[in-house]
């Protein structure tokens, strides 16, 4: 099978989780692969992004099915329901504008830096090697740390999935994945 420039994305992929331990604000490239997949469903229609230029799934393709880390089992009929599906995108939405709450208290003035990536919305990890301070605004470190906390937490819970089942798993309830298919949906419905 010829292999394509997008088939290597998940280097792309792995930079991006890299260059986030080494300084906080590469966290910003992280908007890229939050909005080409809206682009390219609200411009073509299609989950072309999920299908072909995912990183992320090609990471775990690559390591749950090449490496075998993977169990290789269906995933569990509840994670592909919709409620499930629509629920996660639901609490997504929540922590996503969480972070852009904080964010805006900082730029406000109303409340510090912190210097921490919380992981799974819950353990707050202290990243202090990986910000030294800019010329920009602490707000704009302030995004960094909330949106690669998103970006490493839904990575995290990407690799647990690709463990305990198959290798894309993550995919079956990704919240980028789920709007996009809205917006493919919503899309048919008025042509």
């Amino acid at each position: 099978m010829k292999k394509h420039w997008y088939d290597y994305l998940w280097i792309v992929e792995l930079t991006y989780l890299l260059l986030g331990f080494v300084n906080i604000l590469f966290a910003w490239i992280g908007l890229f692969f939050f909005f080409i997949p809206l682009v390219i469903a609200i411009v073509r229609g299609t989950k072309g992004y999920c299908n072909y230029y995912c990183g992320r799934g090609q990471m775990f393709g690559l390591l749950g099915g090449r490496f075998g880390l993977s169990r290789k089992r269906d995933i569990p009929k509840w994670m592909k329901s919709k409620a499930f599906r629509y629920g996660f995108l639901i609490f997504f939405f929540i922590m996503f504008f969480q972070m852009l709450w904080n964010t805006y208290l900082v730029f406000a003035g109303i409340q510090d830096l912190r210097q921490a990536v919380t992981l799974l919305w819950t353990f707050k990890l202290p990243w202090n090697w990986a910000y030294h301070g800019t010329l920009f605004h602490p707000g704009v470190a302030q995004f960094a740390f909330g949106f690669y906390s998103v970006m490493l937490t839904s990575t995290v819970l990407g690799l647990i999935t690709m463990v305990l089942f198959k290798p894309r798993s993550w995919c079956v309830y990704c919240p980028m994945g789920t709007m996009t298919q809205l917006i493919c949906k919503a899309r048919k419905g008025n042509k």
